[in-house]
């Protein structure tokens, strides 16, 4: 675990150098570049927000809940509780 936080650390120095060996116009450009793209992608998703709030159906449907065991089984035995089969027979068993 310390060779690899110590070859991240390492990693990030590298990274850091080039920055800096960079000229400061270039510096300036990628921050410019880096935040436009920011920019346009919060823009994106604030219009696609706005646009299904705009799209949405306002009316809300309410039905019966069904079982969904009932649906998937089609089998004629119906489903039991087994807890309480347990518990029923260990206090009828004297």
């Amino acid at each position: 675990m310390k060779n690899l936080r110590t070859a991240i650390s390492n990693w990030f120095d590298r990274l850091g150098d080039r920055w800096r060996a960079l000229p400061v116009k270039k510096q300036h450009r990628y921050t410019l570049l880096l935040f436009a793209g920011y920019a346009l992608l919060s823009v994106v998703v604030l219009l696609k927000v706005c646009y299904d709030v705009a799209q949405s159906n306002n009316a809300i449907t309410i039905e019966h809940i069904e079982n969904p065991i009932i649906k998937q089984k089609k089998s004629p035995v119906s489903p039991q509780d087994s807890i309480t089969t347990i518990l029923k027979n260990q206090l009828y068993e004297r």
